[in-house]
C-alpha cells in the first residue's frame, strides 16, 4: 500500500492538467486511488471519486458484452421468434447496410466487433460530409444518412484491422432493432447492475453530460478552456461513469477473467484474422505489452477528455485513469503506474544513427496513403502513418522499430510492417518537386458520388486550401501542403471526433494528356475515395 500511495502521489505533477482520477486494483481488491485537481476550474469544484465523466470508447467493450449476453441469454421477445439469437442480430445487418456491402463479402457481426469489417470510420468521413468540429450530429437524424453513404470497403472483411466507430454504431442499432428496447435500458440491466456500477448510465448527447465535470481543451502555456461537444454517441461511445463505477467494473472483470460463462471471459479471448494470424483487437478490447507484461485494455477520447482502463490477466492488476483534459495521455499514465509497480526499468538502448536516405515522402499505392519520414532525436526517426508521427528507434542503419511498427528502407522503397493492422505497406519514394507557382490546374470542384461529397480546392503556388460539402453542411477550410509530385497532405487537426483523423492524403490523377481529372482522398481510417473534377 505504501508503494502504491507513493506512485499515485507522483501522478498529478508528472501528468499536469486540470484534474484527474486514478485507481489501482490487485486480485480484485482496491490497492489505492487518487483524485486531484478540479472537475470545474471556473466554479472551483474538485474532482472526486463520484464525479461522472464520459468514458467514451471504453463503451465499446460494454456494448460487445451486451451483444454476447443477448446471444447467450436472449430477451423473451427474441426467444418467442424461435430463431437463433445470433442469427436474429446478424440478419439486421441487411436492414441497415447497402445490400452490395453484404453480397458475397462474408461480412459478419464478429468482423464488426473486431474492427475487421473494412468499413470506413464515419467520424473521419464527417470531415468529407462538411461537418464543423463543434457541429451537431444526431443518431436519429444523421445516422441513417451516414449508413446510406457506405457503399464499399477499404479492405476485404476479416483480412485486416482498421479502427472504425462505424462498426459499433451498427452493432448498437442491430441490438435496438432486435430487442425493441433502448440501448441505455439494456446496458443498465445487463452490464451496469451486474457489475455493481451504481451511477453509470448511457448519456448519448454530449451536450447534456451530467454536471459538474467539464472537459478542457488547451494547455498550461496558453490556458485551458471548455471543450464544446454537440454530438451523439450511442454504442461506439456514450457511457458516463465515475471512478467508483469503474472500480466496480474492474472487480467484475477480475471475477470474470476465467469464467467461460461470462461475457467478459468469452470476449477477452484473443481473436484471429481470416488467414489465421492472431489479432490484437477483439470485442472492444485491445491487447498490448507494457514492459513485457500483457494488458487487455482500451482508451477513450472526447474533446476535453482522455481516459484509459487496463487489466493484466497474469498479474491480476487493473488500472483506471480518467482525465478531463484534451492533451492528457491517460494510456501513458496507466503504463507509468504499471511499470513503477512491477519495477520494469526504463530501456537503455544503444544509439544507432539512421542512414542518410530515410527522409522524405512515400506513397503506398494499395492503400493510397502517404507516409512521411523525418529525423527525430538521437537514434530516432519520426514516421507518420497514423494521426501523428511515431517515434521509431533505429536498430540498424536502414531499419527502425517502435512498439507497433517495423520500418525498413530498401533503396526507394519503404517497407512498413504494422502487425496490429495485419498489413505490410510497400511505399515508393515520391519525387520532391516544388509545386508550380501557378497551381490553377488543381483549383476547382471535385465530387465523390460514392459518399456524396464535394471537395473544393483553391489557392496559389504551394499554398492550397481544401474544403468539403456534404449532408452535414459546408465544412471549414483546411490547409494543404505539398509532399511531392502530384501528392498533397490536407491537414485536419480538429474534427467532430476526438482524436481527429490528422492528415488526409490527396493524390492528383491525370489523363494521358496530363490534364487533372480527379483526386483520390483518404486517411488511415478511411482510405481511397475517388473524386472526379467537375
Amino acid at each position: 500500500m505504501a508503494a502504491i500511495t507513493d506512485i499515485l502521489a507522483d501522478v498529478p505533477s508528472r501528468f499536469r492538467g486540470p484534474g484527474g482520477a486514478v485507481a489501482v486494483l490487485k486480485d480484485g481488491k482496491l490497492l489505492g486511488q487518487q483524485c486531484w485537481g478540479y472537475a470545474d476550474l471556473h466554479r472551483r469544484i474538485p474532482m472526486a471519486a463520484d464525479t461522472l465523466l464520459p468514458i467514451c470508447s471504453i463503451t465499446k467493450q460494454m456494448l460487445c458484452g451486451l451483444l454476447t449476453d443477448l446471444e447467450r441469454n436472449p430477451t423473451p421477445a427474441m426467444r418467442a421468434r424461435g430463431e437463433e439469437p445470433a442469427k436474429q442480430l446478424s440478419d439486421q445487418l441487411g436492414q441497415l447496410l447497402d445490400p452490395n456491402l453484404l453480397q458475397d463479402t462474408g461480412l459478419t457481426m464478429r468482423h464488426l466487433c473486431n474492427n475487421q469489417s473494412g468499413i470506413r470510420d464515419y467520424w473521419a468521413l464527417t470531415v468529407l460530409w462538411g461537418a464543423k468540429p463543434e457541429g451537431q450530429f444526431s443518431v436519429a437524424e444523421h445516422g441513417p444518412k451516414m449508413l446510406a453513404r457506405l457503399k464499399s470497403f477499404h479492405f476485404e472483411p476479416g483480412t485486416e484491422y482498421s479502427y472504425a466507430n462505424t462498426n459499433f454504431f451498427i452493432i448498437a442499432r442491430c441490438i435496438e432493432q432486435v430487442t425493441g428496447q433502448p440501448l441505455g435500458e439494456l446496458l443498465a440491466q445487463r452490464i451496469f447492475t451486474p457489475a455493481g456500477m451504481q451511477t453509470a448510465r448511457l448519456c448519448a448527447n454530449t451536450a447534456e453530460h451530467p454536471a459538474p465535470c467539464v472537459g478542457y481543451e488547451g494547455d498550461e502555456t496558453f490556458g485551458f478552456y471548455p471543450g464544446i461537444n454537440r454530438i451523439e454517441w450511442a454504442g461506439d461511445a456514450g457511457i458516463v461513469a465515475s471512478l467508483a463505477d469503474m472500480i466496480a467494473y474492474e472487480q467484475f472483470v477480475d471475477r470474470s477473467r476465467d469464467n467461460s460463462q461470462s461475457w467478459y471471459g468469452l470476449n477477452s479471448e484473443q481473436q484471429k484474422y481470416s488467414d489465421g494470424n492472431p489479432a490484437d483487437y477483439g470485442f472492444g478490447l485491445a491487447r498490448q505489452l507494457v514492459g513485457g507484461i500483457l494488458t487487455v485494455r482500451h482508451g477513450g477520447a472526447l474533446r476535453g477528455y482522455r481516459l484509459s482502463r487496463s487489466y493484466s490477466p497474469e498479474l491480476r492488476v487493473s488500472i483506471v485513469v480518467l482525465l478531463n483534459q484534451e492533451h492528457g495521455d491517460a494510456g501513458a499514465v496507466s503504463d507509468y503506474i504499471l511499470k513503477r509497480m512491477t519495477g520494469v526499468p526504463e530501456a537503455k538502448n544503444e544509439v544507432i544513427n539512421p542512414g542518410p536516405d530515410w527522409g522524405g515522402s512515400y506513397l503506398d499505392s494499395e492503400t493510397g496513403l502517404a507516409i512521411t519520414v523525418n529525423k527525430g532525436g538521437a537514434g530516432e526517426l519520426l514516421v507518420k502513418y497514423h494521426r501523428k508521427p511515431d517515434k521509431m528507434r533505429v536498430v540498424e542503419e536502414y531499419k527502425a522499430q517502435s512498439n507497433g511498427m517495423v520500418a525498413t528502407l530498401d533503396g526507394a522503397t519503404l517497407h512498413l510492417h504494422v502487425p496490429q493492422d495485419n498489413r505490410t505497406l510497400h511505399a515508393q519514394r515520391v519525387a520532391s518537386v516544388k509545386p508550380a507557382s501557378n497551381s490553377s490546374e488543381l483549383q476547382g470542384d471535385y465530387r465523390c458520388a460514392e459518399i456524396d461529397s464535394v471537395f473544393h480546392c483553391s489557392g496559389s503556388g504551394d499554398m492550397l486550401y481544401g474544403m468539403f460539402d456534404g449532408f452535414l453542411g459546408q465544412g471549414p477550410v483546411h490547409m494543404m501542403r505539398s509532399l511531392g509530385e502530384d501528392l498533397w497532405a490536407l491537414s485536419c487537426p480538429r474534427a467532430m471526433d476526438s482524436t481527429p483523423p490528422g492528415d488526409w492524403t490527396v493524390i492528383v490523377r491525370r489523363n494521358d494528356d496530363g490534364k487533372v481529372v480527379g483526386v483520390t482522398i483518404g486517411c488511415w481510417l478511411a482510405r481511397r475515395l475517388e473524386f472526379i473534377k467537375q
